[in-house]
C-alpha cells in the first residue's frame, strides 16, 4: 500500500484535515533521513512509517498543551520512522563482532599512547587491512546512524523522550554526567573528526555536502564519520 493512500483508512473525524494537511510535512522529513541513510532504505518505507506517526499523532494531539500540531507531529513523524528502522536491523552478528573488536583495540592503543588511535595502528593490531578495517565501521554504521541524532536542535525533527519529566535526581545525575564524559570525548577528537561531526549533526549537512566541503569524496567523509562515532562509542560505552 502506497502511504499515502493510508489515509483513506482513516476514520472521518475532524482530525482528517490535520492528517492530509500535514502530509507533506512526513515526506520533508523522510527525505531529510534518507540522506543520512544506506540506498538499501527506501523512501516509499519512510513514509510509510511517517504516515502512521502521523495519524496517531492526528488522533492523539491535544492543543490544551500549548505546542502546536506541527511540531507534535514532526516528534511522531520521525519517531516512527526510526523505530521502523530500528526494528529492521539487517547488520550481520559477525559485523558487530568486529565492530567490538575495533572499539576494544581503539580503547586499548589509546590508553597506552595517551593519544587519539590512528587507522593504521587499529589495523595493524588486528592483523586486518586498513580497506577492511573501514570497510567494518561503515557497515556498522550504516545501521547506527541515529546514534547522536538526538542532539540535534530541529524542534520539527527531535525524537523527544516522554520519560523526561519523570526522571529521578539519579537519572538526572547520570545524564547530566554522560553529557559532561560525551562533550569531553568530542573535544578530544581529532580536528578533521570533530569537523565532520559539527557539520553532520548541528549544520544538518548530508555527507555529500561535507566531501564539498571538505573537497574529499563522499566516502571519505563516511569513513572519517564512522571513525569519530567509533572513538566516542569506545569512551562512553560503559553507559
Amino acid at each position: 500500500m502506497n502511504a499515502y493512500s493510508m489515509v483513506a483508512a482513516v476514520d472521518s473525524t475532524p482530525h482528517d484535515e490535520l492528517v492530509l494537511g500535514h502530509m507533506v510535512l512526513v515526506k520533508r522529513i523522510a527525505y531529510h533521513l534518507a540522506a543520512r541513510l544506506p540506498a538499501s532504505v527506501e523512501i516509499d518505507d519512510l513514509e510509510q512509517a511517517g504516515m502512521i506517526g502521523l495519524i496517531e499523532a492526528a488522533n492523539n494531539f491535544d492543543a490544551s498543551h500549548g505546542a502546536s500540531f506541527e511540531t507534535y507531529a514532526g516528534i511522531r513523524i520521525r519517531g516512527a520512522m526510526i523505530d521502523d528502522i530500528r526494528k529492521h536491523d539487517w547488520t550481520p552478528r559477525s559485523v558487530h563482532h568486529k565492530y567490538r573488536q575495533i572499539s576494544d583495540a581503539i580503547n586499548a592503543i589509546e590508553a597506552e599512547q595517551g593519544r587519539a588511535a590512528e587507522p593504521a595502528e587499529v589495523a595493524t593490531r588486528l592483523k586486518i587491512s586498513i580497506d577492511e578495517y573501514h570497510k567494518i565501521l561503515n557497515d556498522s554504521a550504516s545501521s547506527r546512524l541515529f546514534s547522536l541524532d538526538d542532539c540535534q536542535g530541529d524542534p520539527t525533527l527531535v525524537r523527544q523522550s516522554h520519560a523526561l519529566a519523570s526522571e529521578t535526581p539519579d537519572e538526572v545525575l547520570s545524564r547530566t554526567q554522560f553529557a559532561g564524559q560525551l562533550s569531553a570525548a568530542i573535544e578530544k577528537l581529532p580536528e578533521r573528526e570533530r569537523l565532520v561531526l559539527s557539520l553532520y549533526y548541528e549544520q544538518d549537512l548530508n555527507l555529500k555536502e561535507i566531501g564539498e566541503v571538505l573537497e574529499v569524496s563522499e566516502s571519505r567523509v563516511c569513513q572519517i564519520h564512522a571513525q569519530a562515532v567509533t572513538r566516542l562509542r569506545s569512551v562512553t560505552e560503559n553507559w
